[in-house]
């Protein structure tokens, strides 16, 4: 995904000028990394429009997405959003970083995964989906970032599961998480109840020897 985004020049830096540009209804930023347009590859303070921000991290891409940036009505090149920081109690943003990107050179990005389907080890089988690893980073150029990573559970079965290499036919990007890094399975849920069960055991042991250690 891509879009545009603009942002206009701050010439002055530090904690009094944030707060003001705050107020004024701006969020400060900073622009740095790989070269390319008006801009250079110099690290440049900018300010932008919070809701204009908010609009590109709410999106399916998120941070991941290409931003085709200008400032001060010049052009700065493409860039992702490398940082962002978000007041704890009012959630507004605070900062934001934006890394220029060479639209030919391979970068390293963390992408969502997200399961399609329903497996057949739950419909059938009764038993359960457990989504282990929810996140992968993956190195591939700018322009082929995906939104997420799609796994399709449909087929598996209880004992049955998906690792990162087995999603890489056809694909535009390589891992740089461990390949074998597993994904997502189905697991029985007997497997679940005797967790539980040794849980409760232990837990019932605690209380009972902190009982007899009392008494004494």
């Amino acid at each position: 995904m891509e879009t545009t985004l603009q942002a206009e020049v701050r010439s002055e830096r530090g904690k009094n000028v944030a707060r003001r540009l705050r107020r004024a209804g701006r969020v400060p930023g900073v622009v740095y990394g790989e070269g390319g347009g008006a801009a250079g590859s110099g690290a440049l303070a900018v300010s932008v429009e919070p809701g204009a921000l908010s609009r590109v991290l709410r999106s399916d891409a998120g941070a991941n997405t290409l931003i085709g940036l200008t400032v001060g009505g010049a052009d700065s090149g493409k860039v992702l959003i490398k940082d962002y920081q978000v007041d704890p109690i009012s959630h507004g943003l605070l900062h934001v970083d934006f890394y220029r990107v060479a639209m030919d050179k391979v970068i390293t990005v963390t992408v969502r995964v997200e399961l399609t389907g329903e497996a057949e080890g739950v419909k059938v089988q009764g038993g359960l989906i457990d989504f282990v690893q929810r996140e992968v980073a993956i190195a591939c150029l700018p322009s082929e970032i995906p939104e997420h990573i799609e796994v399709d559970v449909s087929s598996l079965t209880i004992g049955q599961g998906i690792r990162l290499r087995e999603l890489l036919d056809g694909a535009s990007w390589q891992p740089v998480s461990d390949p074998d890094t597993l994904i997502v399975h189905v697991i029985a849920p007997r497997l679940e109840a005797e967790e539980e069960s040794e849980e409760t055991e232990a837990e019932a042991e605690a209380a009972a020897e902190a009982g007899s250690k009392s008494e004494g």
